[in-house]
C-alpha cells in the first residue's frame, strides 16, 4: 500500500513515543508516593503497552516494518530517554515529593506528544483508503479517550501535588479524576472548579 512519507513519519514516531512512554511510566511509577497516582500510572502502563499492539495492526495494514528507524524517530527516542534520566534523578535526590513532581511533569511532556499523535492519525482516517483506513479508524477509536485521560488526568495531578508542595490546600485526587475528565473542555471545567474539591 503506497501512503505519503509524511504519515510514515508520523506512524514511525507513535511507536516510538509509545515505546518510550511504557519505560516512563514505569519509571515514574517507583516516584509515585500518592498510592491513587501509582494505580492509575499502573493502568496507564498496561494501556500503553495495548497501544503498542494496536499500533501494531497499524503498521501491518500500511505495509510498514515497524522496526524502521528515521531520524524524527530517533528524536523522539532520546526526547524520552532524557525524561526517564530526569525521573531517575529525580528519585535518587532523597526528596520523594520532589521525585514524584518530576515524574507527573515528565509524564505531562510525554502524553502531550502521544495526545497529539493520536489527534493527528485520527484526522488521517480520512485521507486513507481500504484495509488502512478501517484499521486506523478502529485504533483511533480504541485509543483516543484514553490518550486524552493520560494527558488531562496527570495534568490535574501535577498542579495539585504541586500545590500540596508549595503548601497550599490541594484536592488530591485531582478533580479531572473525580469528574472523569475525557476532553480538553472538561480539564478546563475541572480545573476551574478545583475549589470545590479541596
Amino acid at each position: 500500500m503506497n501512503i505519503r512519507p509524511q504519515l510514515e513519519e508520523l506512524l514511525y514516531q507513535a511507536i516510538e513515543t509509545e515505546l518510550g512512554g511504557e519505560k516512563l511510566y514505569e519509571a515514574a511509577i517507583e516516584n509515585a508516593v500518592n498510592e491513587d497516582l501509582r494505580k492509575e500510572w499502573q493502568e496507564y502502563l498496561e494501556e500503553t503497552r495495548k497501544h503498542q499492539e494496536i499500533l501494531q495492526r497499524v503498521f501491518e495494514a500500511a505495509g510498514l516494518d515497524i522496526d524502521t528507524e528515521t531520524p524524527g524517530r530517533k528524536i523522539v527516542r532520546e526526547k524520552g530517554q532524557a525524561l526517564v534520566a530526569a525521573v531517575t534523578k529525580a528519585r535518587e535526590s532523597g526528596e520523594p515529593r520532589l521525585g514524584e513532581l518530576v515524574a507527573a511533569e515528565s509524564v505531562v511532556e510525554a502524553e502531550s506528544k502521544d495526545h497529539q499523535n493520536w489527534e493527528l492519525l485520527g484526522h488521517m482516517t480520512d485521507e486513507v483508503e481500504g484495509e488502512l483506513k478501517t484499521v486506523l479508524e478502529e485504533a483511533y477509536e480504541e485509543v483516543s479517550e484514553e490518550e486524552a485521560h493520560h494527558l488531562y488526568h496527570t495534568m490535574g495531578w501535577a498542579r495539585e501535588l504541586w500545590l500540596d508542595y508549595l503548601g497550599v490546600p490541594a484536592a488530591l485526587p485531582p478533580p479531572e479524576e473525580e469528574k472523569k475528565v475525557k476532553t480538553k473542555i472538561g480539564a478546563g471545567r475541572a480545573e476551574h472548579a478545583r475549589e470545590d474539591y479541596v
